[in-house]
């Protein structure tokens, strides 16, 4: 009867939700103080902001509970050993810890593994508010005049409540993935799509900061040509191909497979085995069969992320080189730049230097940064064909060349 019970004891979700909400509190209430006196779309674009920020130092903080080994430092959920807090569990711990010193489950790791449930939770309050308070202020500007709705005038200050809604109900999948993460053992293919995942939330949060901002200055993104938008777009793909490539290469712990570069095993092309190295449902350090894993599986799938890196790295130069023509996105093209040399200092750090945690937490963070970059960019543009920017490049000089001669006139 007792062992029934416990499996419906709802204590520790309850106590992580109710952390939750009390992280959550402090970022609200600064919001609401800051930003008393705006407009709900400047209200919105900064809670979103600084979610988008938490958010992303979430996933660092989740690069850095898998890169301690602190993923089973509590190996159940939501709690740590049904508690709500691993000093709850110390005994167990203590258990757990003697019979296998230098495995999974220590004190600290179970502190570390907790307090990112804690943070994510918070995150998720979080994004919920962000919902229900898109959803209210999109109400009160339908049923306000169209000249006085929510207090700011203009067609593109109507807000859209189904960004927020899809980001909620994904960030529900994401704790539903670091659940299974937890309990499926650090399974592969689980660990990466849970990354790939918290990259999706922080993309979704940007693209909602730059709406809220467009709204709350009722303006459209900036036309852009079809061939830039194209190259946007074929770089945001590569770069999630590698991000997920790079998941798969942190959780096979394949970072050491190569510790030369630019050769791996003093081999232009070493001995791989890419059909082991990608057998995507499998348990960590073994193919399919139950076989342990061969090294050779292992330098297969360093290799293709180092390729493949190759690759993003030009073509993020090549993008960055043609968006610093545009002013508008000037900024985004710096940022571009400047990430992709961080990923390549850090990347090179992680090879070279044995795979140093600061390195390797900086080249995840990094990642993650040049999506929410492309995101941004990709929301603060259109594409508009060619020759039509064309028509709006030359009546701008026009206008240009006839302010310049009548002021030439007012002078004379």
């Amino acid at each position: 009867m007792d062992t029934t019970s416990s499996l419906y004891d709802l204590t520790p979700i309850a106590w992580l939700m109710a952390v939750g909400v009390l992280i959550a509190l402090g970022p609200l209430v600064w919001v609401w103080r800051r930003n008393a006196g705006s407009g709900p779309a400047r209200r919105l674009h900064a809670l979103t902001v600084l979610t988008l920020f938490l958010t992303f130092d979430l996933t660092l903080f989740g690069a850095f509970t898998r890169l301690t080994d602190s993923g089973l430092g509590c190996p159940d959920w939501p709690g740590c050993y049904g508690n709500a807090s691993p000093h709850g569990a110390r005994h167990e711990i203590a258990m757990a810890q003697s019979a296998q010193p230098t495995g999974p489950v220590t004190h600290s790791k179970a502190w570390v593994e907790m307090v990112h449930r804690y943070l994510a939770t918070g995150v998720g309050v979080l994004i919920l508010t962000l919902a229900v308070a898109t959803w209210i202020v999109r109400r009160r500007q339908r049923l306000a005049p169209p000249s006085s709705a929510s207090g700011e005038s203009g067609h593109h200050a109507t807000l859209s409540a189904w960004w927020p809604a899809f980001t909620l109900v994904w960030v529900c999948l994401q704790g539903a993935f670091g659940a299974l993460t937890v309990t499926w053992k650090l399974f592969p293919a689980i660990v990466t799509l849970h990354l790939l995942g918290a990259v999706v939330l922080l993309a979704l949060l940007c693209i909602q900061a730059v709406r809220y901002r467009q709204a709350a200055a009722d303006r459209l993104p900036t036309p852009v040509s079809p061939a830039l938008r194209n190259g946007l777009i074929a770089t945001t793909v590569l770069l999630v191909l590698q991000i997920a490539l790079g998941g798969w290469v942190s959780t096979n712990y394949a970072v050491l497979a190569c510790t030369q570069f630019p050769t791996c095993q003093d081999s232009w092309w070493p001995p791989m085995n890419f059909a082991q190295g990608f057998e995507i449902w499998r348990h960590l350090g073994v193919t399919g069969e139950g076989q342990p894993l061969d090294f050779s599986a292992l330098t297969a799938i360093h290799y293709a992320h180092r390729l493949m890196a190759y690759a993003v790295f030009v073509a993020l130069g090549v993008l960055a080189w043609r968006m610093r023509r545009i002013e508008a996105l000037r900024s985004q093209a710096r940022w571009l730049a400047g990430l992709a040399l961080l990923q390549l200092a850090t990347g090179l750090g992680n090879v070279l230097l044995g795979w140093p945690l600061a390195a390797a937490v900086l080249h995840t963070g990094g990642a993650a940064a040049l999506a929410v970059v492309l995101t941004w960019a990709l929301c603060e543009s259109r594409r508009v064909p060619a020759a039509q920017i064309a028509r709006a490049s030359d009546n701008a000089a026009g206008q240009n060349n006839n302010s310049q001669r009548n002021q030439r006139k007012a002078a004379a």
